[in-house]
């Protein structure tokens, strides 16, 4: 029982499977975990514990996650009779009538949700601080920021709460917070997540699946969620075995590019450039062929185009939010920046918006031939390591203005939210101060089995499970 917090998803359900443990037992402990630990990171924001106990006394069925203790999102993945917020004021009230099929899926795959993990409002930031529930602290040091928006599930998988936890992904919510806490992170590929009951996210922007501490629990996940609904707008392919079996398996030799020059203007920090550096000589050691190389497209799409969606988005949200008030949103309803994307997105007609995804098609197509030649793409996760909190939840005068200073710390994640394609981040380098700083590794459309074949290799080489931040629950 003392080492649980040190055991991944699938070597929890071993236990359950062994008759060992029962998931009564599993999901007691990591309520005390969560109980030891959340009060200095603020991670979990609604715990559903009476649900989980009820739910771990039901049958398992056979899954290598059954009975595992999970934590949802708080934006995204629904959990019918449970508080959703989207990390927002306007939604501190709103109660989710039904599953989505991911949820339903995470269930009948014999996870046991928790709880909800904190995220920014609407999922807007690269760091997690709401003005809802206040900051999630980085549990490798609490003065910095977690990631986001996914940063609430970061930092409870990152300090041994649970082993894995639900993320989404709209411009690297899921590989930002996993850089910043030193987790693996997969954004899927378009479509290989399910958004059913609704119809899409952001025009296929945006995608949904975990951050996890081993890579093979990753693959388990997304072995136990990934499939289309009838009627989806996006259909990725179908791979040709289980994910969890590609993790381990030889991905052969492999031309790899890598590069530290990011798309945009922007300085980077020389821990992420090394970071970059060190995966791309590691994966050489290992035998593929690499040499330094980006894809060539104009990085400016990345800002006004994106941003133009993302607004537009957010006015979707604002009249969600005026149907679920039952009247406008007041200015202390929704926080500055949410405010000023809402602002941005109404100078813009229908029209607008077809042109913002047209020169997003585009881009993609300029930088799709690049990976007929190259398996995959590494570069660094982010251009900076965590920052301080407080720096990147604040309005820059306006929207286009406050995207801009986002991406100085984003650079390279929304390239793969832009294209469909798969992407990991991978947590192999820290700084001399003890800050977790990850490398990214894009993938072909379609072939995440390359990524998980990839990333065991790496896992392997330059294990990462054993090394925990200082903010741990107690063994």
């Amino acid at each position: 029982m003392n080492d649980l917090g040190r055991l991944d998803a699938v070597g929890q359900a071993e236990l359950v499977r062994r008759g060992q443990l029962t998931a009564v037992e599993l999901v007691d402990a990591a309520i005390e975990r969560i109980e030891a630990v959340n009060p200095r990171l603020n991670a979990v924001v609604t715990p559903l514990y009476d649900r989980a106990r009820e739910e771990a006394r039901r049958p398992l069925p056979a899954s290598p996650l059954a009975g595992v203790p999970f934590l949802l999102k708080d934006l995204g993945a629904a959990l019918a009779g449970t508080r959703q917020t989207r990390g927002s004021r306007a939604f501190r009230d709103h109660v989710s009538d039904a599953d989505t099929e991911l949820a339903r899926r995470h269930r009948r795959a014999g996870l046991i949700v928790l709880g909800k993990t904190n995220t920014p409002e609407f999922g807007n930031h690269s760091t997690t601080e709401p003005a809802l529930f206040g900051p999630t602290r980085n549990p490798w040091d609490l003065e910095r920021t977690a990631g986001g928006s996914s940063g609430g599930s970061a930092a409870a998988v990152a300090s041994g709460m649970v082993p894995a936890a639900h993320g989404n992904d709209g411009a690297g919510s899921i590989r930002i917070p996993s850089s910043c806490c030193g987790l693996f992170g997969l954004k899927p590929t378009r479509g290989r997540n399910s958004w059913a009951p609704a119809g899409d996210a952001m025009a296929g922007i945006a995608v949904e699946h975990a951050l996890t501490r081993s890579v093979r629990d990753s693959a388990a996940i997304l072995d136990a969620t990934s499939g289309p609904v009838p009627g989806d707008p996006y259909l990725a392919p179908p791979p040709s075995r289980p994910f969890l079996a590609e993790v381990g398996a030889d991905p052969g030799r492999l031309r790899i590019a890598w590069s530290a020059k990011p798309p945009i203007d922007v300085p980077v920090h020389p821990d992420c450039v090394r970071a970059a550096r060190e995966t791309a000589e590691l994966f050489a050691s290992l035998g593929h062929d690499v040499e330094e190389a980006a894809p060539g497209f104009d990085g400016e799409v990345l800002l006004e185009p994106f941003v133009r969606i993302w607004a537009i988005a957010n006015l979707s949200e604002y009249r969600e939010a005026s149907r679920a008030l039952g009247r406008k949103p007041k200015r202390s309803d929704l926080e500055v920046t949410t405010w000023e994307l809402v602002d941005f997105a109404r100078r813009f007609d229908a029209v607008d918006l077809l042109d913002a995804l047209a020169a997003l098609a585009k881009a993609t197509r300029a930088i799709a031939p690049f990976f007929e030649r190259y398996a995959a793409w590494v570069t660094p996760t982010l251009a900076q390591p965590p920052l301080p909190l407080g720096v990147l939840n604040v309005s820059c005068g306006g929207a286009a203005e406050w995207w801009r200073f986002d991406c100085a710390f984003n650079p390279w994640n929304p390239i793969a939210n832009m294209t469909g394609q798969p992407a990991m981040s991978v947590p192999l380098t820290w700084t001399s101060d003890g800050l977790p700083v990850g490398t990214l590794v894009f993938g072909r459309f379609g072939d995440e089995a390359t990524l998980f074949r990839l990333a065991g290799q790496l896992e392997a080489a330059r294990p990462w499970a054993d090394r925990l931040p200082p903010v741990h629950a107690p063994s």
